[in-house]
């Protein structure tokens, strides 16, 4: 797997996985909203820790600024 988030793509998916998780402590969420949030904020600290999203790689997208050296 090619890394294909860059850093701030990375920053902004924690911070909106932080977000989610606030609102369901506070209790602004709840039910089935709440899980289906809780599922995409879990694949987007899973996505920003691993620096690769599978939908990035099927639209041939690529947020990470450092290309690595092809041999």
């Amino acid at each position: 797997m090619k890394k294909n988030i860059g850093s701030t793509d990375k920053l902004i998916r924690l911070v909106i996985a932080l977000v989610i998780a606030v609102l369901y402590f506070t209790n602004l969420i709840s039910g089935t909203l709440a899980i289906i949030l809780g599922v995409v904020a879990l694949a987007m600290v899973a996505t920003s820790l691993m620096g690769y999203c599978g939908l990035y790689s099927i639209i041939g997208f690529s947020s990470c600024k450092n290309k690595p050296a092809e041999k």
